[in-house]
């Protein structure tokens, strides 16, 4: 988990599908006065240039937010999304791309609060610097995402969105999410809860999503966007999904208009394409 860098992969279909949820999710809990707090296990490094050593080296964002630049075509949604994009580049050109945290705090207002959580030694040192002038509204915590979760939940305002999305570079992630939602949904089972996955071909990759189906949720959503037919030797990400417990009732309504134009979009084969389903008590 330590080796991991999200700037090789920053902005790639993977983040685009992850963001524009996120920022429908955030939208949502603005509506209603009372302050909420976005809690990120995972938080990363703040933002990301896209000219660095590690952005480069992959250039993942061409095939994802480099797909929607300068399209005139996006569905509301979309836009939305996109405009928080374009908002840290305003030179024109597609030169960074936002972290989730640089997401939910776009979307905020003055009385909510972020608690994020990342264990990279120099990530949350850049973390830390990104957010620094927000003051105790924006606070950095040097730790394990997954143990920091038991002692934020519930939190006072008793709403919140937490955000779950580790590298999976160990088998063991997949054990934890699993048990790390079953954790939150005792300690505050009114949450909105945000868990991203990579589609591989692994096995663990592959049962992840029935596993999450099963967990004691009464309300949740599930998304997958494929942009490729999975590779023959098993190697690469071929899409990613994402498992909303407690979702706004508006979002599978959005979801439906935006998933088969991000397919048009984003797809690199024949492969491409997505699911979508869900369980309403």
């Amino acid at each position: 988990m330590l080796s991991y860098r999200h700037a090789f992969h920053a902005g790639n279909h993977a983040d685009v599908l992850k963001h524009l949820v996120l920022v429908q999710l955030t939208r949502y809990l603005g509506r209603k006065d009372k302050a909420f707090w976005y809690v990120d296990t995972h938080a990363g490094a703040g933002s990301y240039a896209l000219d660095s050593v590690q952005a480069t080296k992959l250039a993942e964002h061409r095939q994802g937010i480099g797909r929607l630049w300068g399209r005139k075509d996006l569905p509301p949604a979309v836009a939305d999304y996109f405009e928080l994009v374009r908002a840290i580049n305003p030179r024109g050109g597609l030169e960074a791309y936002p972290g989730s945290p640089d997401f939910a705090l776009a979307t905020m207002r003055e009385q909510d609060r972020l608690r994020l959580f990342e264990l990279h030694s120099r990530d949350v040192l850049r973390l830390r610097e990104h957010f620094e002038r927000f003051g105790t509204r924006v606070l950095v915590d040097h730790s394990d995402g997954f143990a920091g979760l038991k002692a934020l939940l519930p939190p006072p305002t008793r709403r919140a969105l937490v955000l779950i999305d580790p590298a999976y570079e160990e088998k063991q992630d997949y054990e934890r999410v699993v048990h790390a939602l079953k954790d939150c949904l005792q300690r505050f089972p009114g949450g909105s809860y945000l868990l991203w996955y990579p589609q591989l071909t692994r096995l663990e990759a592959h049962d992840l999503p029935q596993r999450l189906k099963r967990l004691p949720a009464r309300d949740w959503l599930h998304v997958t966007l494929r942009v490729r037919t999975p590779a023959a030797d098993g190697f690469g990400m071929h899409g990613s999904g994402l498992f909303v417990i407690n979702p706004p009732w508006t979002l599978q309504a959005t979801l439906r208009e935006v998933m088969p134009w991000l397919v048009e979009v984003l797809a690199i084969d024949s492969g491409a394409g997505f699911t979508l389903d869900s369980q309403e008590s």
